[in-house]
């Protein structure tokens, strides 16, 4: 099921939502959405999704490994939210998860049904547009939201003059 999104509805505002994950196009993911949540009024999220799966070792080595991993995200994410404050003046809000990347995109989405549109960047490689925008476009008509999804070849230039 669905939930209604609040977006519209007074004391709401509608929040654009991207993908930081270490890729090279998620750069142009968060331009896009920090650029229309400026200029729509709207809000920015930033969503860090840890793949679990990396942590099935002994109990100490698994807590180590987990505690990398948050921090690994937590500077990710920090310095994709600098430059968007920096170069848009827009102050995201940050989520981190654990898990399989769609579910927990999924699951963020759910809980805050400000979020009106995910935005997610190509890949250039041979193998496709990547593995993220294979796995949210592979769900159709079964995603809560509409996903903008950038071609590769656009610079920051030509996405500020599409926003």
């Amino acid at each position: 099921m669905v939930s209604k999104r609040l977006s519209s509805l007074e004391g709401h505002r509608r929040k654009f939502m991207a993908v930081i994950d270490n890729t090279p196009e998620c750069a142009r993911a968060v331009h896009y959405a920090g650029r229309r949540a400026k200029n729509s009024n709207g809000g920015l999220v930033l969503v860090y999704v840890i793949p679990d799966g990396d942590f099935q070792q002994w109990l100490g080595v698994e807590e180590i490994m987990r505690a990398e991993a948050r921090e690994e995200a937590e500077n990710v994410v920090a310095a994709a939210a600098a430059q968007v404050r920096e170069t848009m003046g827009v102050d995201p809000e940050i989520v981190i998860r654990e898990g399989s990347a769609a579910e927990q995109i999924n699951a963020v989405i759910e809980e805050d049904r400000d979020i009106a549109i995910l935005v997610l960047a190509a890949g250039s490689t041979k193998d496709g547009p990547g593995p993220l925008v294979s796995s949210i476009a592979g769900r159709g008509a079964a995603f809560p939201i509409p996903v903008t999804v950038l071609p590769d070849t656009l610079t920051n230039e030509e996405i500020d003059a599409l926003c």
